[in-house]
């Protein structure tokens, strides 16, 4: 599943497109341009009844047993909608949020080791939106975004799932708490899919 995305707009950009006030606060920690679980990114989200950019952490925190003992994880994706770990976040508004990005990846089929990673954009939005959730957490507060049947753009790499993104016009229903129908694949005519990329060269037989 996504693990892998981009927010490569300058932060003048991100104010613009989401309606929020620039300059930022100083005491901001900057997320870099390629966004990987764990690491800080931007999110957009309601306070006090208007719109508001934030810095959170990519991953929900998990503990799970092994055997040497309980070990936390990270979740970065919210796959099953219905799992009492989400339920909760997912009923309240105020712990909806916006993911901003500019791109995202996925692994294709091929040799092990050497998946080839495939990028997602939506050339129409040089910024567009994941649907996701946030909370406080010990570290500070952390973000996962839904999943949904991919389209048949995304399919033929990834055929379990692909991000939920959100058409424009439904961001507001998403901060407000209405799920309704906003859980369905983005049209694939409105996407696009780069060459793909390979961690290593591929030897060609002459």
């Amino acid at each position: 599943m996504c693990n892998r995305y981009r927010m490569t707009e300058a932060q003048i950009a991100l104010a613009a497109r989401y309606g929020v006030e620039a300059p930022f606060p100083p005491d901001y920690t900057i997320p870099p341009p390629e966004l990987f679980p764990k690491r800080m990114a931007w999110v957009v989200r309601h306070e006090e009844g208007e719109r508001a950019l934030d810095v959170m952490s990519w991953g929900w925190p998990r503990t799970v047993p092994g055997v040497r003992g309980p070990r936390e994880t990270r979740v970065t994706n919210v796959r099953n909608l219905d799992s009492p770990m989400w339920r909760n976040a997912l009923s309240k508004p105020a712990q909806r949020c916006l993911v901003p990005v500019t791109s995202f990846s996925e692994h294709g089929p091929g040799e092990k080791g050497n998946l080839p990673l495939y990028w997602f954009d939506v050339p129409s939005q040089p910024i567009f939106s994941f649907a996701g959730i946030w909370r406080p957490a010990v570290d500070g507060a952390v973000f996962a975004f839904l999943t949904c049947e991919p389209n048949s753009v995304v399919a033929p790499i990834h055929p379990k799932a692909m991000p939920l993104i959100l058409h424009e016009e439904d961001e507001g229903r998403w901060l407000c708490g209405e799920l309704d129908d906003l859980v369905a694949p983005f049209p694939a005519q409105l996407m696009t899919v780069s060459p793909p990329e390979y961690a290593r060269p591929i030897r060609t037989l002459i």
